[in-house]
């Protein structure tokens, strides 16, 4: 089983920078893909961004060039630094993480574990 702890999370103004973070916990060594998704009440939940065990990269369109997530595979964390806020990245963001490799911006179905979700809320 895998746990997955969000943070970093908050409010700030047009034009600003949050950084989440996202700490795995348990049986990790067979983790090959994280990621991070994002949901509007009413929406579905959208792939964000995702990266394999080797750092292989991949982002949605709505974020590539202002978001960049990373990781460091000693700590089992997962980062996503968001750039260039505007008020419609003002959503849930869950982070994610699945057995199977990366394939695109989701965290692939099958074998995925999920946090409990960061508020981000940005201001106009």
């Amino acid at each position: 089983q895998v746990q997955l702890v969000e943070s970093g999370g908050g409010s700030v103004q047009a034009g600003g920078s949050l950084r989440l973070s996202c700490a795995a916990y348990g049986l990790t060594y067979s983790i090959h893909c994280m990621g991070w998704f994002r949901q509007a009440p009413g929406k579905e939940r959208e792939g964000v961004a995702a990266i394999d065990s080797d750092g292989r990269a991949s982002y949605a369109d709505s974020v590539k060039g202002r978001f960049t997530i990373s990781q460091d595979n000693a700590k089992n964390t997962l980062y996503l630094q968001m750039n260039s806020l505007t008020p419609e990245d003002t959503v849930m963001y869950y982070c994610a993480a699945s057995h199977r490799y990366c394939s695109g911006p989701a965290v692939p179905p099958g074998a995925r574990y999920w946090g409990q979700g960061t508020q981000v809320t940005v201001s106009s």
